[in-house]
């Protein structure tokens, strides 16, 4: 069973070695254990530390491409290399590296494919009072959106499966964290969480610059793989509003028509029709998803298939 490691880096050489050196060198039921860094674009010295310090596999882009083509490139690379275990951590050493053990042990023993590590927040020091609030009820949207019952969404510490690995897909380029959580959910890969511990703050959060810029794109993110997994349930919504409106509109105007005032409210007619029109156009257009998201996962299926036979044969 081999374990391997995984993380994420930009311009991380101040911290990256403290986060090294607290990685697990054995661990209870994995015979081999490596580590691999994703340089991604980095303009300091954080593959030069990496590599004196002895890490296994680098990962490199020519320039920053975001952590989640960062999270997926790393995901190949050690698919490629034969991992069978995927833990994911942060270079700034926000997790705690003494609970990988415990992280990974739901993947060990066949109870889940995709682990995810909940931190607490409600007694982590270094987040604000609406950071923790805002933490909480973006988890709860992903639940609900997801299906699921992870309570910590946003977390990216993390474990994977090799057959969870080969059946992830990313294609926003802002993180990974939510639309994994809603395609694990709607795609029915076993996927529990389990509490972890987190460490004193090292430097500030690099995913976003305001509270209210990370607000909009986790919920543009959100959104947006919710449409891709349940499109006629989006749009079906969506439809209901305006189809509601025009057919209360279309029955005010049938009241006072058979009460034989129906000539001077024309444009009410034309309103309901145009409504009702819209919302049926809306519904048709969600049909059309639902049969694009069906063959989405067609397209799925064909390349997990083709990543087993590469990196199996690889392997």
């Amino acid at each position: 069973m081999k374990l391997i490691i995984q993380i994420p880096c930009y311009n991380e050489a101040e911290t990256l070695e403290i986060a090294l050196n607290d990685l697990p060198r054995s661990i209870e039921g994995i015979d081999e254990i490596e580590y691999l860094i994703i340089d991604d674009g980095c303009t300091d010295d954080t593959v030069a530390v990496a590599k004196r310090w002895g890490v296994h596999h680098v990962v490199s882009f020519a320039q920053n491409k975001g952590l989640a083509k960062g999270f997926m490139a790393g995901l190949e690379a050690c698919l490629k290399n034969g991992a069978d275990i995927i833990v994911n951590t942060d270079a700034d050493n926000q997790y705690c590296a003494d609970d990988i053990p415990k992280l990974i042990r739901p993947i060990l023993e066949h109870k889940a494919d995709i682990v995810i590590g909940e931190r607490p927040i409600d007694q982590t020091e270094h987040f604000s009072w609406i950071k923790k609030k805002l933490q909480h009820f973006g988890s709860w949207v992903v639940r609900k959106a997801s299906d699921t019952d992870i309570p910590d969404a946003p977390s990216g510490f993390r474990a994977f499966s090799r057959e969870a690995a080969m059946r992830v897909n990313v294609i926003n380029d802002y993180t990974y964290t939510l639309e994994t959580i809603v395609q694990a959910g709607r795609n029915r890969i076993p996927i529990t969480s389990v509490p972890v511990r987190t460490n004193p703050e090292l430097r500030e959060s690099r995913l976003f610059h305001s509270i209210w810029g990370y607000v909009k794109k986790s919920v543009l993110t959100i959104f947006r793989a919710l449409m891709m997994y349940k499109p006629l349930y989006c749009f079906s919504i969506v439809a209901v509003v305006p189809s509601l409106i025009g057919l209360l509109i279309g029955i005010r105007f049938m009241v006072f028509y058979f009460m034989g005032r129906g000539a001077g409210h024309t444009q009410s007619l034309m309103l309901a029709c145009t409504l009702l029109i819209i919302g049926f156009i809306t519904f048709v257009i969600g049909m059309l998803a639902d049969v694009i998201s069906a063959n989405r996962k067609i397209l799925e299926d064909v390349q997990y298939q083709v990543k087993k036979m590469e990196y199996d044969r690889d392997r």
